[in-house]
């Protein structure tokens, strides 16, 4: 199905840019760390931006992980149930319970996009930086939005292996 095949492909592709992305911010996080650290303790003269910023990276590197988790399937899980199933049984409630994760994030990324268009929140600045803040809270409902689709491309596996098994 080239339906199918072109989800997948896209699936990988975005996880190949979120993982170059942490990969990144990881690496400005440490940059800026290192730096703050030599102009605190060596020369007396630290950042004054550099905890704020390094807070924002922190939070972003942490939803993109999150998305690349939910792209490679090693979120933590509860299995009891699954194993008491046989592999016709385990591969629907697999399904269900992806869809109502896609349902949920989806939810969740449509609540961070309300949240981050309100007038008082797309006027919030960042204390140390006076930069707008709302760039950074639009990463929330762009994550969850990635995290949703990893997953939309999971239950579109499970359909097809579940298909598979039976035919």
């Amino acid at each position: 199905m080239f339906i199918h095949d072109l989800i997948q492909t896209l699936d990988r592709a975005l996880a190949s840019v979120e993982r170059l992305v942490a990969i990144a911010l990881t690496a400005a996080l440490t940059a800026i760390m290192i730096a703050q650290v030599i102009l605190r303790y060596f020369f007396n003269s630290p950042l004054f931006w550099a905890e704020e910023i390094a807070v924002q990276l922190l939070v972003f590197i942490t939803l993109i992980g999150l998305s690349l988790l939910v792209h490679a399937g090693h979120l933590v899980t509860i299995d009891f149930l699954s194993r008491a199933l046989g592999d016709t049984g385990r591969g629907v409630l697999a399904i269900v319970l992806g869809l109502g994760f896609l349902v949920l994030l989806t939810f969740v990324a449509k609540l961070g996009w309300d949240w981050v268009m309100r007038p008082d929140v797309r006027m919030e600045l960042g204390a140390t930086t006076q930069l707008p803040r709302w760039y950074n809270y639009s990463l929330l409902p762009g994550a969850m939005l990635a995290m949703a689709f990893h997953q939309f491309a999971a239950v579109l596996r499970q359909v097809r292996a579940l298909a598979g098994a039976r035919a």
